[in-house]
């Protein structure tokens, strides 16, 4: 397969610098997959899965907020987070789950506090989905 220079940047630093021969990340719109010669675009993305394939081999990981850009032919991802497959507590997400599940099945959290749990649910479902 043809490969494409690809960036993963977070917050906390550079993730992968190297070449890609694809990617599929979730957007706020779907499943969006990227191969070389992708047309330019920019995309906020939600949270799901991430499958990075360099040399023919697979990566899984958890990818939750930010953006993707296809510029030029190179990729560059800017998710809020990124955690490869392997780097995922999986504990540390079911502890999540539960605190959140917890608060949203109190009938006296407040608004905030439900709207706050159900998308620590969900990021805490992506990763133990990714580490399975």
């Amino acid at each position: 397969m043809t490969e494409f220079p690809l960036k993963i940047v977070t917050p906390d630093g550079l993730v992968f610098d190297g070449a890609a021969e694809e990617v599929v990340v979730r957007t706020i719109a779907g499943d969006l997959g990227i191969m070389a010669k992708h047309m330019n675009c920019v995309a906020p993305l939600g949270m799901g899965p991430a499958t990075i394939v360099t040399a023919g081999q697979h990566r899984h990981a958890a990818c939750i907020g930010g953006m993707v850009t296809v510029v030029g032919g190179c990729v560059t991802l800017v998710p809020t987070t990124f955690e490869w497959e392997e780097d995922i507590d999986v504990a540390r997400a079911e502890a999540s789950e539960q605190r959140a599940r917890g608060i949203l099945n109190d009938r006296n959290a407040s608004d905030t506090e439900i709207k706050l749990a159900q998308a620590r649910l969900k990021r805490a479902l992506v990763r133990k989905n990714v580490a399975k």
